[in-house]
């Protein structure tokens, strides 16, 4: 793993939470996007180097649901940069790792992406990014 690529944030309605962190950050959202795959819209802001996505469930069955649901607003997941998302799929799965996408799939911000279960990350939701290449947009 590279470096942190973002942090996700539940929030439960995109649009207040959108004025917020731009309020907060002094800049407004660089980018939406919905994942109709997962039930959910996202807004990305940047504070220098970093990343934060703002998630709100478009459905009441999406995972973002149901975690605001459970455990209210608030950190989501913690995603990494891979240069090699299958390779670290199977090295994570090799170390004991519960990996929750065998195969990668398409994710917002134009990325691969593939989910670590938390009750093997200390109660963490970590995400693994690999950048979609224009070239080759198939892994």
């Amino acid at each position: 793993m590279n470096k942190i690529e973002h942090i996700g944030i539940a929030v439960k309605d995109l649009e207040v939470s959108n004025k917020l962190f731009a309020s907060l950050f002094g800049t407004a959202h660089y980018k939406e996007e919905e994942v109709g795959s997962e039930g959910v819209k996202t807004s990305f802001f940047k504070s220098g180097p970093n990343k934060i996505e703002l998630l709100q469930a478009t459905n009441a069955d999406s995972p973002i649901a149901k975690f605001i649901d459970k455990k209210g607003e608030g950190v989501h997941h913690i995603a990494f940069a891979v240069v090699d998302i299958k390779a670290e799929i199977i090295r994570l799965k090799a170390a004991g790792f519960v990996v929750l996408n065998d195969h990668p799939k398409k994710g917002a911000d134009n990325k691969w992406v593939a989910f670590l279960h938390p009750k093997t990350t200390n109660g963490v939701l970590i995400e693994l990014c690999q950048e979609i290449a224009h070239q080759n947009p198939t892994l």
